[in-house]
Formats: C-alpha cells, structure tokens, sequence
C-alpha cells in the first residue's frame, strides 16, 4: 500500500479541523495554554462534547495535552497552527468585503420599484 496523495492528507487535516468547537479551542489556544476548566468556561458545550473534541484534535497531533495533578492543560503543538487561524480570519474578512462590494453593487443597480 503506497503513501496517500499530499491532497489527500490536505483533505483529511481540514476534515479534522472541521467542527465549531475545534476550531474555537484553537483560537483560544492562540493565546497560550489552557487548562479544560477555563476552555469549558469559554466554550459553551457539554463537558463531555469538549473532551470528545479535545481527543480528536490531540490524536491528529495539532495540540497537546500536559497534566498537571487533576489538571489537564492543552496547548498548540506549534505556531504553524495559530498563523493558519489568522490566515483563515484574513481570507473571510476578504470574502466578506468581497460580498459587501457585491451587494453595494446589486444595491447600486436595482430597478426602482414602481
């Protein structure tokens, strides 16, 4: 059995990013570690939905977990990651000026209502 295609892995790295709560845990994560409690505190999900997705993401290796007694403390597993959630804010802050610029336009040109 032969490696996966590079557009495979690329496909499959932004299926695994592709749930709400991941991706609000690592724009928090952003900002340094956190342990479960404060990201439970921020993020309005169940504890178990969290721990769920909290797994998905240690698995694929884009954050880590460090226990410290009871606590657990998670954190990017490199700054890779933080630079794509900037990149992904500044390409939908484009598309939505893009859409703006549109609807501008849309508005600009509508026939009067008679």
């Amino acid at each position: 059995m032969g490696q996966i295609p590079l557009y495979q892995a690329k496909a499959e790295f932004f299926r695994m990013l592709g749930h709400p709560v991941r991706i609000r845990v690592l724009e928090l994560l952003q900002d340094g570690p956190m342990p479960v409690r404060d990201l439970l505190a921020v993020i309005d999900v169940e504890a178990s939905n969290l721990s769920q997705q909290l797994a998905v993401l240690r698995r694929s290796g884009i954050v880590t977990a460090t226990r410290g007694g009871p606590t657990v403390v998670y954190a990017l597993a490199g700054g890779d990651v933080a630079d794509l959630m900037r990149a992904a804010r500044r390409i939908l802050t484009e598309m939505a000026a893009g859409q703006a610029g549109l609807l501008a336009q849309l508005r600009e040109t509508e026939p009067s209502s008679l």
